[in-house]
Protein backbone atom coordinates (compact mmCIF):
# COMPACT_ATOMS: atom_id res chain seq x y z
CA UNK A 1 0.00 0.00 0.00
CA UNK A 2 1.51 3.32 -1.12
CA UNK A 3 0.26 6.73 0.04
CA UNK A 4 -0.03 9.71 -2.30
CA UNK A 5 -0.76 13.07 -0.66
CA UNK A 6 -2.32 15.66 -2.95
CA UNK A 7 -1.34 19.12 -1.69
CA UNK A 8 -2.01 22.59 -3.09
CA UNK A 9 -3.59 25.94 -2.48
CA UNK A 10 -7.35 26.33 -2.24
CA UNK A 11 -8.89 26.02 -5.68
CA UNK A 12 -5.89 24.29 -7.26
CA UNK A 13 -8.07 21.28 -8.11
CA UNK A 14 -7.00 18.59 -5.63
CA UNK A 15 -10.38 16.89 -5.21
CA UNK A 16 -11.20 16.97 -8.93
CA UNK A 17 -7.80 15.53 -9.81
CA UNK A 18 -8.19 12.73 -7.28
CA UNK A 19 -11.54 11.80 -8.83
CA UNK A 20 -10.07 11.78 -12.34
CA UNK A 21 -7.00 9.81 -11.27
CA UNK A 22 -9.11 7.33 -9.30
CA UNK A 23 -11.25 6.72 -12.38
CA UNK A 24 -8.13 6.23 -14.51
CA UNK A 25 -6.69 3.73 -12.03
CA UNK A 26 -9.99 1.82 -11.92
CA UNK A 27 -10.14 1.70 -15.72
CA UNK A 28 -6.64 0.21 -15.78
CA UNK A 29 -7.36 -2.41 -13.14
CA UNK A 30 -5.30 -0.75 -10.42
CA UNK A 31 -6.97 -0.73 -7.02
CA UNK A 32 -6.96 2.41 -4.88
CA UNK A 33 -8.88 3.98 -2.03
CA UNK A 34 -9.56 7.65 -1.39
CA UNK A 35 -9.15 9.38 1.96
CA UNK A 36 -10.66 12.79 2.65
CA UNK A 37 -8.63 14.70 5.22
CA UNK A 38 -10.60 17.96 5.00
CA UNK A 39 -13.05 18.19 7.93
CA UNK A 40 -14.51 21.38 6.47
CA UNK A 41 -15.37 20.03 3.03
CA UNK A 42 -19.00 20.82 2.18
CA UNK A 43 -19.16 18.49 -0.80
CA UNK A 44 -16.76 16.18 -2.58
CA UNK A 45 -16.78 15.08 -6.22
CA UNK A 46 -15.82 11.53 -5.22
CA UNK A 47 -17.07 9.01 -2.67
CA UNK A 48 -14.47 8.80 0.08
CA UNK A 49 -13.58 5.33 1.30
CA UNK A 50 -12.30 6.88 4.54
CA UNK A 51 -13.56 10.29 5.58
CA UNK A 52 -12.15 12.32 8.47
CA UNK A 53 -15.57 13.97 8.81
CA UNK A 54 -16.80 10.74 10.40
CA UNK A 55 -14.85 11.75 13.51
CA UNK A 56 -14.22 15.48 13.17
CA UNK A 57 -16.72 18.06 11.98
CA UNK A 58 -15.76 21.67 11.38
CA UNK A 59 -19.21 22.85 12.43
CA UNK A 60 -19.09 20.81 15.65
CA UNK A 61 -15.69 22.28 16.52
CA UNK A 62 -16.98 25.80 15.84
CA UNK A 63 -19.93 25.20 18.16
CA UNK A 64 -17.98 23.45 20.91
CA UNK A 65 -15.11 25.93 21.09
CA UNK A 66 -17.03 29.07 20.06
CA UNK A 67 -14.66 29.65 17.16
CA UNK A 68 -14.97 31.08 13.69
CA UNK A 69 -14.16 28.99 10.62
CA UNK A 70 -10.45 29.87 10.57
CA UNK A 71 -9.83 29.15 14.22
CA UNK A 72 -11.86 25.96 14.02
CA UNK A 73 -9.77 24.76 11.07
CA UNK A 74 -6.65 25.11 13.19
CA UNK A 75 -8.21 23.05 16.00
CA UNK A 76 -9.39 20.47 13.45
CA UNK A 77 -5.85 20.09 12.15
CA UNK A 78 -4.66 19.11 15.62
CA UNK A 79 -7.69 16.87 16.23
CA UNK A 80 -6.86 14.94 13.07
CA UNK A 81 -3.53 13.94 14.58
CA UNK A 82 -5.22 13.04 17.87
CA UNK A 83 -7.63 10.76 16.00
CA UNK A 84 -4.98 9.14 13.82
CA UNK A 85 -5.61 5.69 15.33
CA UNK A 86 -9.18 5.76 14.02
CA UNK A 87 -7.88 6.64 10.58
CA UNK A 88 -5.22 3.92 10.52
CA UNK A 89 -7.71 1.35 11.84
CA UNK A 90 -10.14 2.24 9.06
CA UNK A 91 -7.40 1.97 6.42
CA UNK A 92 -6.23 -1.38 7.77
CA UNK A 93 -9.48 -2.94 6.56
CA UNK A 94 -8.47 -2.34 2.93
CA UNK A 95 -6.08 -4.35 0.78
CA UNK A 96 -5.17 -1.92 -1.96
CA UNK A 97 -2.30 -0.64 -4.09
CA UNK A 98 -2.63 3.09 -3.53
CA UNK A 99 -4.15 5.43 -0.98
CA UNK A 100 -5.06 8.80 -2.51
CA UNK A 101 -5.13 11.39 0.27
CA UNK A 102 -7.05 14.63 -0.27
CA UNK A 103 -5.56 17.21 2.10
CA UNK A 104 -7.39 20.30 3.46
CA UNK A 105 -8.10 23.13 1.03
CA UNK A 106 -6.03 25.56 3.09
CA UNK A 107 -2.51 24.28 2.42
CA UNK A 108 -1.05 25.89 5.53
CA UNK A 109 -3.44 24.07 7.86
CA UNK A 110 -1.98 20.74 6.84
CA UNK A 111 1.61 21.45 5.85
CA UNK A 112 2.61 24.07 8.42
CA UNK A 113 1.39 22.23 11.50
CA UNK A 114 3.14 19.37 13.26
CA UNK A 115 0.00 17.28 12.88
CA UNK A 116 0.86 16.65 9.20
CA UNK A 117 4.04 14.80 10.13
CA UNK A 118 2.24 12.90 12.89
CA UNK A 119 -0.26 11.70 10.30
CA UNK A 120 2.40 10.92 7.68
CA UNK A 121 4.49 8.97 10.19
CA UNK A 122 1.47 6.95 11.31
CA UNK A 123 0.53 6.07 7.73
CA UNK A 124 4.12 5.22 6.81
CA UNK A 125 6.26 8.07 5.51
CA UNK A 126 8.72 5.59 3.99
CA UNK A 127 6.05 4.47 1.51
CA UNK A 128 4.55 7.87 0.81
CA UNK A 129 4.98 10.71 -1.63
CA UNK A 130 3.51 14.17 -2.17
CA UNK A 131 1.95 15.57 -5.31
CA UNK A 132 2.05 19.37 -5.33
CA UNK A 133 -0.53 21.05 -7.56
CA UNK A 134 0.74 24.28 -9.06
CA UNK A 135 -2.20 26.57 -9.84
CA UNK A 136 -2.01 27.66 -13.50
CA UNK A 137 -3.54 31.05 -12.76
CA UNK A 138 -0.73 31.84 -10.32
CA UNK A 139 1.95 30.48 -12.66
CA UNK A 140 1.01 32.61 -15.66
CA UNK A 141 3.53 35.32 -14.75
CA UNK A 142 7.17 34.81 -13.88
CA UNK A 143 6.71 36.35 -10.43
CA UNK A 144 3.65 34.20 -9.78
CA UNK A 145 5.56 31.17 -10.94
CA UNK A 146 8.34 31.91 -8.46
CA UNK A 147 5.73 32.22 -5.70
CA UNK A 148 4.32 28.82 -6.61
CA UNK A 149 7.77 27.24 -6.58
CA UNK A 150 8.42 28.75 -3.17
CA UNK A 151 5.29 27.05 -1.87
CA UNK A 152 6.39 23.80 -3.48
CA UNK A 153 9.79 24.03 -1.78
CA UNK A 154 8.19 24.69 1.60
CA UNK A 155 5.86 21.71 1.20
CA UNK A 156 8.79 19.42 0.43
CA UNK A 157 10.79 20.84 3.34
CA UNK A 158 7.92 20.34 5.77
CA UNK A 159 6.67 16.95 4.55
CA UNK A 160 10.14 15.43 4.11
CA UNK A 161 9.15 12.87 1.51
CA UNK A 162 9.57 12.50 -2.26
CA UNK A 163 7.51 15.02 -4.18
CA UNK A 164 6.39 15.62 -7.74
CA UNK A 165 5.18 18.92 -9.16
CA UNK A 166 2.23 19.00 -11.52
CA UNK A 167 0.62 21.90 -13.33
CA UNK A 168 -3.08 21.42 -12.65
CA UNK A 169 -6.05 22.59 -14.71
CA UNK A 170 -3.88 22.80 -17.81
CA UNK A 171 -7.03 23.04 -19.94
CA UNK A 172 -7.39 26.65 -18.75
CA UNK A 173 -4.21 27.64 -20.58
CA UNK A 174 -3.56 28.26 -24.26
CA UNK A 175 -0.92 26.12 -25.95
CA UNK A 176 1.71 28.88 -26.06
CA UNK A 177 1.09 29.84 -22.44
CA UNK A 178 1.24 26.21 -21.31
CA UNK A 179 4.50 25.57 -23.15
CA UNK A 180 6.03 28.71 -21.65
CA UNK A 181 5.21 27.64 -18.09
CA UNK A 182 6.50 24.12 -18.69
CA UNK A 183 9.73 25.55 -20.09
CA UNK A 184 10.21 27.57 -16.90
CA UNK A 185 10.32 24.33 -14.91
CA UNK A 186 12.80 22.54 -17.17
CA UNK A 187 14.93 25.52 -18.23
CA UNK A 188 15.64 28.01 -15.43
CA UNK A 189 17.55 30.22 -17.87
CA UNK A 190 14.33 30.79 -19.82
CA UNK A 191 12.59 31.87 -16.63
CA UNK A 192 15.44 34.18 -15.67
CA UNK A 193 15.39 35.75 -19.12
CA UNK A 194 11.66 36.44 -18.88
CA UNK A 195 12.19 37.98 -15.46
CA UNK A 196 14.88 40.26 -16.90
CA UNK A 197 12.33 41.49 -19.43
CA UNK A 198 10.26 42.75 -16.48
CA UNK A 199 13.09 44.12 -14.35
CA UNK A 200 11.29 47.45 -14.01
CA UNK A 201 8.72 45.80 -11.75
CA UNK A 202 9.74 46.12 -8.04
CA UNK A 203 8.40 42.61 -7.41
CA UNK A 204 10.78 41.21 -10.00
CA UNK A 205 13.86 42.34 -8.06
CA UNK A 206 12.73 40.25 -5.11
CA UNK A 207 11.68 37.45 -7.44
CA UNK A 208 15.12 37.30 -9.00
CA UNK A 209 16.76 36.92 -5.61
CA UNK A 210 14.33 34.13 -4.73
CA UNK A 211 15.05 32.54 -8.10
CA UNK A 212 18.78 32.44 -7.36
CA UNK A 213 18.17 30.85 -3.97
CA UNK A 214 15.84 28.18 -5.38
CA UNK A 215 18.16 27.42 -8.30
CA UNK A 216 20.92 26.78 -5.79
CA UNK A 217 18.64 24.34 -3.95
CA UNK A 218 17.84 22.46 -7.14
CA UNK A 219 14.13 23.24 -7.03
CA UNK A 220 13.59 23.34 -10.79
CA UNK A 221 13.18 20.18 -12.80
CA UNK A 222 10.54 18.00 -14.34
CA UNK A 223 6.81 18.64 -14.20
CA UNK A 224 3.71 17.26 -15.88
CA UNK A 225 0.63 19.14 -17.01
CA UNK A 226 -2.67 17.52 -16.02
CA UNK A 227 -6.32 18.28 -16.54
CA UNK A 228 -8.99 16.59 -14.44
CA UNK A 229 -11.65 18.01 -16.75
CA UNK A 230 -10.12 16.38 -19.81
CA UNK A 231 -8.63 13.38 -17.96
CA UNK A 232 -5.27 14.39 -19.42
CA UNK A 233 -1.91 13.57 -17.89
CA UNK A 234 -3.08 10.61 -15.80
CA UNK A 235 -0.61 8.24 -17.47
CA UNK A 236 2.22 10.66 -16.71
CA UNK A 237 1.08 11.00 -13.10
CA UNK A 238 1.10 7.23 -12.76
CA UNK A 239 4.51 6.91 -14.42
CA UNK A 240 6.02 9.48 -12.07
CA UNK A 241 4.60 7.69 -9.04
CA UNK A 242 6.09 4.41 -10.32
CA UNK A 243 9.45 6.11 -10.68
CA UNK A 244 9.21 7.37 -7.12
CA UNK A 245 8.05 4.15 -5.49
CA UNK A 246 9.63 1.46 -7.64
CA UNK A 247 12.39 3.09 -9.64
CA UNK A 248 10.34 3.13 -12.83
CA UNK A 249 9.06 -0.45 -12.88
CA UNK A 250 5.32 -0.90 -13.28
CA UNK A 251 4.47 -2.48 -9.95
CA UNK A 252 0.85 -1.34 -9.85
CA UNK A 253 -0.47 -4.63 -8.58
CA UNK A 254 2.14 -5.02 -5.83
Amino acid sequence: MRNIYFVGTAGSGKSSLILSYKEWLDANGIDSVVVNMDPGADALPYTADVDIREWISLQDVMDEYALGPNGAQVVCADLMAMNIDKLTDALSTFRTNYVLIDTPGQLELFVFRRSSNVIADALGKERSMTVFLADPMLCRTSNGFISSMMLSSIVQFRMRMPMMNILSKSDLLGEDELNKILSWFSDPDALYGDMLDNDGDPETAIGMELFKAMEGLGVFGDIRAVSAKESAGMEELYAMSQQCFFGGEDAGSN
